[in-house]
């Protein structure tokens, strides 16, 4: 039985089959299902968990190459809340993107999608495997 780390199975066995160079999603509540991608639902309240809070469950043996997030979240977001998001991902590239003409178009390619209960707007990350 695991005792520490990510407990979820469904998570485990999710990022156990990301390779070098593969993306993964991590999504807030709204962010729509994609056919195709296997997606693994998290959310259980607005706000629990965040896309924060499980980025930093996998970042511990997760090697991450870079991040993608919509360019749409810099707009619509506090001060606060972008510096939050900086400091979670210190020191990792970041690209800011368009959200419906960039972004969206790179889901489909994902191993995976992790949706969160997060209400930040725009949180939504892909994220490269180094």
């Amino acid at each position: 039985m695991l005792k520490t780390g990510i407990l979820n199975p469904q998570l485990n066995s999710l990022l156990s089959r990301v390779r070098h160079t593969n993306t993964l999603v991590i999504a807030d509540r709204g962010f729509p299902s994609w056919p195709g991608v296997e997606t693994i639902d998290l959310s259980l309240v607005d706000g629990v968990p965040t896309v924060l809070q499980v980025l930093a469950a996998i970042r511990a043996n997760f090697v991450i190459g870079d991040v993608r997030m919509a360019s749409q979240f810099l707009d619509h977001n506090t001060a606060e809340t972008k510096a939050a998001f900086a400091r979670a991902l210190e020191g990792i590239p970041v690209t800011h993107e368009d959200h419906e003409g960039v972004f969206k178009p790179r889901v489909p390619r994902a191993i995976g999608l992790i949706r969160t209960g997060d209400t930040t707007p725009y949180a939504n990350m892909v994220i490269t495997s180094a």
